[in-house]
């Protein structure tokens, strides 16, 4: 009996540690989590209302740092529309998601110009202007983030990277979300943040 008792007590830690072991294979977030990284560490750079503004300034609060710009015709909308669409699907918590938008079109940019866009989208949206070249370049490379600038005809529209940064409540960076990921998604991850870090 006693036999048959260690027997069925092996099956079942085998059962266990099989299930374990699938669970583990699971991935915790729909993004791609990118817990530890070396970059996107931190930024300094005035908004639009010309406080210089840092990621401390967030602390507490899930943030989704996204580069773009302001006459950017699809790409950009829809990732603030998005945003917005997350914000609502995490109801009271979305009091506590942050959007920073960081335009690399500073030329044209100006701080009048992207806040009332983003006005159009969410007055709670932060919108962070570079104030010159080598600062846009500088904050781009600390993210890893590609722009360019590409003539149209007369004018220009910008070539850029469209992921979504996403940084948890004590400031560390976490996921990147890409364009293509929806809101249900993007908000399912933001809410286990929160839940990490409640």
């Amino acid at each position: 009996m006693a036999r048959l008792f260690a027997a069925w007590r092996r099956i079942v830690w085998a059962i266990c540690a099989v299930v374990l072991a699938a669970c583990s294979d699971q991935p915790a977030f729909h993004a791609q989590e990118i817990t530890g990284a070396d970059f996107g560490r931190d930024f300094v750079l005035p908004d639009t209302e010309g406080r210089v503004r840092r990621l401390a300034d967030f602390r507490g609060e899930v943030v989704a740092l996204y580069f773009g710009f302001i006459q950017c015709p699809d790409v950009c909308p829809t990732a603030l529309a998005r945003a917005v669409e997350v914000k609502r699907l995490l109801g009271a918590q979305g009091e506590r998601f942050r959007v920073v938008f960081v335009t690399v079109d500073p030329e044209r940019d100006t701080p009048e110009v992207v806040r009332a866009y983003l006005n159009a989208f969410d007055p709670t949206f932060v919108g962070l202007i570079p104030p010159d070249a080598a600062t846009l370049e500088a904050t781009a490379k600390a993210f890893r983030v590609f722009y360019r600038k590409v003539p149209t005809g007369a004018s220009y529209t910008m070539d850029h990277t469209a992921t979504t940064f996403v940084y948890d409540p004590k400031g560390r960076l976490r996921l990147a979300v890409p364009h293509a990921m929806g809101a249900k998604e993007f908000a399912e991850d933001v809410a286990r943040l929160f839940a990490e870090a409640p």
